[in-house]
């Protein structure tokens, strides 16, 4: 607890890491550098952040028809378990955080639907209604320079900017990227964010393919792409890395990613990416 009160107080963005980011090509080697299994039922895990050397997972029971916010120790351990529904809003997305808050969207289980968003505090793990959407948001993202949230729609096809209280106009732009679909995204500074996500390729509808999987850095205000990037990790199983929960920081050599796509019994996987010239 106390780890994550000091990372609370020390929390500042690193903007150099989008930088960092623009320098990732197809080429770049990731090197895994471990592994964290979670030593419980994690349901379909949807986004991630990490405080200190704690995670917080949101997720979805599909089954059950409720969400979940896992607080998880560094060990995989589970720690607390905050359970987010109403009614037939039960499926929290990407979530985000910006040094105080973990941002979560909370939709229902389908596209056009309706959504809460909620702030939660990590410490007590008390979530705070702010507002309230007609569609479905998959990801959200606190852009803390403009005290503005924006919200991904499903499949992320459209991107939408609130006021951070909920108050004044709604606008959305529609994403000019059909490269993947959006499943987790966080705030980096500067009015730019990194989203990881998916796609599906299939030679002909219900036929075999393959997800690829890949990392946009987008510019928030102008709703768009700076820099794309395939992400070519599975799992030893064939889950793509990037399917669902990303965490990404900077280190003094270059990156380290968190990744954690696989529902049910899932591991943590942290992969390294040096610093490109």
């Amino acid at each position: 607890m106390i780890g994550v009160l000091l990372a609370l107080l020390a929390f500042t963005f690193d903007e150099g890491l989008a930088e960092r980011l623009t320098k990732l090509t197809r080429a770049s080697h990731w090197t895994a550098a471990g592994a964290v299994p979670v030593g419980f039922d994690t349901y379909h895990p949807q986004g991630m952040v990490k405080i200190s050397d704690t995670y917080f997972v949101s997720s979805v029971d599909k089954e059950g028809k409720a969400g979940h916010l896992f607080k998880i120790d560094a060990s995989g351990k589970l720690l607390a378990d905050l359970k987010l529904t109403e009614g037939d809003l039960y499926h929290p997305g990407g979530v985000d955080y910006d040094g105080r808050d973990i941002w979560v969207p909370l939709a229902e289980y389908r596209p056009d639907s309706r959504s809460i968003i909620y702030r939660v505090n990590p410490e007590t793990m008390k979530a705070t209604e702010v507002l309230r959407v007609p569609d479905h948001i998959g990801a959200v993202v606190h852009d803390t320079d403009d005290h503005a949230l924006y919200g991904m729609s499903w499949g992320s096809r459209k991107i939408y900017r609130w006021q951070r209280d909920g108050a004044g106009a709604v606008t959305h732009s529609l994403n000019p990227s059909h490269y993947i679909d959006y499943q987790d995204c966080k705030y980096l500074g500067a009015h730019k964010a990194v989203c990881g996500g998916v796609t599906e390729i299939r030679q002909s509808p219900g036929g075999a393919g393959f997800r690829l999987g890949g990392l946009d850095l987008i510019d928030l205000r102008e709703g768009r792409p700076l820099h794309q990037v395939p992400v070519l990790l599975w799992t030893p199983a064939g889950v793509v890395m990037t399917q669902n929960p990303i965490w990404i920081e900077a280190k003094a050599d270059g990156l380290r990613a968190y990744f954690m796509p696989e529902d049910n019994r899932s591991t943590i996987y942290l992969y390294d990416v040096a610093r490109q010239p």
